[in-house]
């Protein structure tokens, strides 16, 4: 008797863990063997975000920092969690390492392989200048900008100028690139044409015109 009862029990199948079960993989009446996939079981709340960070930014990210997520689908409700893992290793094609976070996941509005946005902060605001991506002038030997000022002739005729800049550039974020270094706040700077430009030429400003520059841009709908 405790044979067939515990033959019994072998026939039903119970999760490991609480979650919600996707459409089964197999028919009724199917005989299974050992490895057959039954159903999927997703569980929904907490639940896991995996991204990407930089290498460089790999250091700072240690277990308990605060990350935001949100997705498009959902509008603006935004998710937030915890670091729970960090990939011991880089990626050897994007230079990226794996983090993961746990996250609350109250009514499973959050699914698995949902496309979402992570935002982690690091450390305090900073005050930087920022240009559009379209105002940086990039060269092997030295990425420089062009800034509109007062220029003269040798002859000591003033007349509307450019000057071309070097800069250090640091991270980008939408359109816009922030700019550590060679342009101070106030600055006049060309943001479109900058290939056509050389240091010196004369210039007639039109900004009727303006090039993209958000830090959060979205594709257009065509």
């Amino acid at each position: 008797m405790r044979e067939i009862r515990a033959t019994i029990e072998r026939k039903t199948i119970r999760a490991p863990f609480s979650g919600v079960l996707g459409i089964r993989q197999v028919n009724l009446g199917q005989y299974l063997t050992g490895g057959d996939a039954v159903v999927p079981l997703q569980s929904l709340d907490p639940i896991y975000v995996n991204f990407g960070v930089p290498q460089q930014n790999a250091s700072q990210m240690r277990p308990g920092r605060t990350v935001k997520i949100t997705a498009n689908d959902l509008g603006s409700m935004a998710f937030s969690g915890r670091v729970s893992a960090v990939d011991s290793v880089v990626d050897q094609t994007t230079r990226n390492v794996q983090v993961q976070a746990t996250l609350a996941n109250p009514g499973g509005r959050l699914k698995p392989g949902m496309f979402v946005q992570a935002a982690v902060t690091l450390g305090a605001p900073q005050k930087r200048v920022t240009l559009p991506a379209s105002a940086i002038n990039y060269a092997p030997y030295g990425d420089s900008v062009f800034i509109v000022t007062d220029l003269k002739t040798p002859q000591g005729q003033a007349y509307r100028g450019v000057r071309q800049q070097v800069v250090k550039i640091g991270p980008s974020r939408g359109d816009q690139v922030a700019v550590l270094a060679g342009v101070n706040p106030g600055e006049e700077v060309v943001t479109s044409g900058v290939f056509k430009l050389r240091n010196g030429v004369a210039i007639q400003v039109n900004n009727t015109v303006q090039p993209a520059n958000s830090p959060a841009p979205k594709p257009e709908d065509k």
